[in-house]
């Protein structure tokens, strides 16, 4: 900076002492708050962290800068305390006095040698390095203010990330050890299972994680949008919680082997009902089949499979996983036959269903044939030559064997368009028709 200039009118006493008050009010603010970031837990763990990437770059800017801080409040305190000593010397200050307390206090009467510290700030703070700067003390609070913001704002940042995200690795750090050991119990392990090699990758992700934290804090801050505050901002958990999340769904799937294992038994007592009751039905179908072949003529009648032997294989690999103890082996398996034997069951009822729709038609006649005769004898026509000999015909074709389903309903309209006839003709009155 060049020379000052004239600081301005000479201040009279009152208002000397009110600035004198107003500075040293800012210097005892100033004062506590430089101790305060001197103590700060933050600023300790900072100089004791093997630091890397831009916390590392960030915190050299920032050590530079609190020993620029300090610098200028040694200067502030300087100028503060040589006014005060002029205006100490007497009751009521002569005019001489005065001119040098306006200088003092209002004039570029402060300089600092940066060089002469600890070291030149660097230039992203205070520009190319000089011999000397000139400060008026007013000029001197807003540098330090602003300087003390930037290195508190590092500090809080830094100290709110390791305060937050290590403990909470930790802590998912001892899940994923319990979780591990659970694997490990029902035999999930890397190489042999899916889950055992995502244990083991969330085992390395968060260790790498843990230690990017801990050596560089900064690159897990999000600054809070807007935000001029120091420490405006809040740790960044986005990488542990994707390893969080895939913990979760890991420990999920060990739930579920945990769970076959504890009922593993009842499950494949089930699968052996369902099965023997698709075989049953297997069979009930292949007997309906003769039996329809023998009694219907001129009918399509299904051919039935027999049972599978696919899956009673696998029925007998899945009650060997169990006696070995390979739940993780076994978890799918009984998934997926319990499906399969659901389905086969399915399949049987149906064939059984399809062989026997013919003998359903058959019964379904002669029950409209019987219907019939009960309502024609309740109306008092049930020795009609005429309705006799076509109940007659159609009943013989549906009691025998085999049996024409095409002839046999024909026969039964045909009955029903007779009786139909006979009901609705008229009748005299001597009841006769």
């Amino acid at each position: 900076m060049g020379e000052a200039g004239p600081p301005g009118p000479v201040l009279d006493r009152d208002e000397a002492d009110r600035a004198l008050a107003r500075l040293g009010a800012e210097h005892e603010a100033i004062e506590t708050s430089l101790f305060a970031l001197q103590d700060h837990a933050g600023r300790r763990l900072l100089e004791g962290a093997r630091l890397t990437g831009a916390t590392r770059e960030r915190w050299a800017a920032a050590e530079q800068a609190i020993t620029l801080l300090w610098s200028y409040f040694d200067a502030y305190t300087a100028a503060l305390r040589t006014a005060r000593e002029i205006r100490s010397r007497r009751k009521w200050p002569s005019r001489e006095d005065l001119t040098q307390l306006t200088e003092l206090l209002r004039g570029e009467s402060v300089t600092v040698s940066p060089a002469a510290g600890a070291g030149a700030p660097p230039p992203a703070l205070t520009g190319p390095a000089k011999l000397s700067e000139h400060f008026t003390l007013a000029a001197l609070v807003e540098r330090m203010n602003d300087l003390y913001a930037s290195s508190l704002d590092m500090v809080v940042a830094a100290d709110a990330v390791w305060s937050a995200l290590p403990a909470r690795i930790d802590m998912l750090a001892a899940e994923l050890a319990r979780t591990r050991r659970l694997a490990h119990s029902v035999g999930v392990r890397p190489g042999e299972h899916p889950s055992g090699d995502d244990l083991e990758r969330i085992t390395g992700a968060l260790t790498r994680l843990r230690e990017q934290v801990v050596s560089d804090p900064l690159t897990y801050w999000q600054k809070a949008q807007g935000s001029s505050a120091p420490g405006g901002g809040r740790p960044d958990t986005t990488a542990y919680d994707r390893q969080a999340r895939a913990l979760e769904e890991v420990r999920r799937e060990i739930e579920a082997v945990l769970t076959v294992r504890q009922d593993a038994e009842a499950r494949l007592g089930r699968l052996r009902d369902v099965l023997s009751r698709a075989d049953r039905t297997l069979a009930e179908a292949r007997s309906a089949r003769g039996e329809v072949l023998a009694k219907i003529a001129a009918s399509e009648v299904p051919a039935v499979s027999g049972p599978p032997i696919a899956l009673q294989e696998q029925l007998a690999t899945a009650a060997d996983y169990r006696r070995h103890g390979q739940w993780h082996r076994l978890s799918p398996l009984l998934e997926s036959l319990e499906t399969k034997a659901e389905d086969e069951l399915l399949r049987a009822r149906e064939s059984l269903t399809a062989v026997t729709a013919p003998l359903a038609v058959r019964a379904e006649l002669r029950g409209r044939l019987d219907a019939y005769k009960a309502k024609v004898a309740r109306l008092g026509f049930a020795e009609d030559p005429f309705l006799v000999e076509r109940y007659d015909a159609a009943r013989r074709m549906l009691w025998s064997a085999p049996c024409d389903l095409r002839v046999a309903e024909q026969a039964v309209l045909r009955y029903q368009r007779a009786a139909a006839d006979v009901l609705s003709a008229p009748t005299d009155p001597r009841g006769e028709s």
